[in-house]
């Protein structure tokens, strides 16, 4: 977790919201959802369309009502304190700027709204657009920036109102790819110096790798996980959380007491496992694949499953094969050997256990 900062933005509690559940005719959009933002933390909400995500973002901001259920900031319910006196600070997708106000006048906005005089709200806003890198470029008409500016610019208007939440829907969606590689960074530092609760609603796991410290997976309405990045990359509680987070193949193994067995075609390798993994031992699960542990092999050597390439694409500092195991078991595999081609017999031989393994 993020380190609160000294003098941020806000002074918010932590965000909680305690089992939500939003229904739309027989339809649960979000089913008995709970989760809790520290302050000077950001949570990022993934999932597939459908999956809530939107909706649970919606609730905490006071824009939609939950049928059950609570949202408290630091303890307190505003549960039905409409948006504008929740004191949340919102990023929006396509950023909602005033194409007829100059860049300051559309980071005062919220002060002015708040009652603040127009020079001391002016004044907030310099600081605040200081804050993200755009001093001295009050004056500019919105229509001037580029994607990048403007997310800046909706993220200032967000700071200035010293928020207790920070709410932050697919804030970097219309970013292109290397233009969002650099706002991340960047957003990550804003919100680090705020140090009020943040709260993240992306489709791209990326971006929730990138500068989330905790993530939810949301399916169908239920958080199925929540966890760091890292446990939720190594340790998925489910073959949904698998199958959605990181790159991979998942492959049915059988598991025994202190190892399992993934037999792809012919051959049946065995790795060592531990930890959570042994109380699956005798029940049908699955391991999964992961690229950066796979590597080429010769097509008969005895540690290696054999395989054909059905496609090659240069990465860079690597060539990715698309390897195919078995009927329906296609794996990829990066590789510095760029000898290899389409119709090729390899083996594709794992370095290390193939973790992590799931029941199913």
């Amino acid at each position: 977790m993020r380190e609160a900062a000294a003098g941020g933005a806000g002074s918010g509690g932590t965000l909680s919201l305690r089992n939500i559940t939003r229904r739309f005719g027989a339809h649960a959009a979000v089913d008995d959802v709970s989760i809790d933002v520290a302050p000077g933390e950001l949570l990022a909400l993934v999932g597939a369309s459908g999956s809530g995500k939107t909706t649970t973002l919606r609730i905490a901001a006071g824009y939609e009502q939950p049928d059950s259920g609570a949202v408290l900031v630091d303890g307190k319910d505003i549960t039905r304190l409409p948006p504008q006196k929740r004191a949340f600070g919102m990023v929006f997708q396509h950023y909602a700027l005033f194409p007829h106000m100059s860049v300051e006048q559309n980071v005062a906005f919220g002060l002015e709204a708040r009652g603040v005089s127009r020079k001391e709200r002016l004044e907030k806003a310099r600081v605040a657009l200081a804050g993200v890198g755009l001093g001295g470029e009050g004056s500019r008409p919105v229509q001037s920036l580029s994607g990048g500016e403007q997310q800046r610019v909706a993220v200032a208007r967000a700071l200035v109102i010293e928020p207790r939440a920070l709410l932050l829907d697919e804030p970097l969606s219309n970013l292109d790819p290397i233009l969002r590689q650099s706002m991340r960074d960047d957003l990550s530092a804003l919100l680090r110096r705020a140090a009020v609760p943040a709260l993240l609603v992306t489709h791209d796991q990326e971006d929730a790798f990138a500068i989330a410290d905790r993530i939810a997976v949301l399916h169908k309405g239920r958080i199925l996980q929540t966890g760091t990045p890292a446990q939720l990359y190594n340790n998925p509680a489910s073959l949904e959380v698998a199958r959605f987070i990181g790159r991979g193949t998942l492959v049915p193994c059988a598991i025994g007491e202190g190892h399992a067995t993934i037999t792809i075609g012919d051959r049946a390798l065995t790795f060592p496992v531990a930890g959570a993994a042994t109380r699956l031992a005798g029940r049908p699960s699955h391991a999964m694949l992961r690229p950066e542990l796979l590597e080429l092999a010769a097509a008969d050597a005895p540690d290696a499953w054999a395989g054909v390439v059905l496609a090659r694409r240069f990465a860079g500092s690597s060539i990715v094969y698309r390897v195919e195991l078995a009927p329906e078991i296609v794996v990829e595999v990066p590789s510095s050997d760029d000898s290899a081609h389409i119709g090729d017999r390899v083996g594709v031989r794992s370095r290390g256990s193939p973790v992590p393994v799931c029941g199913d």
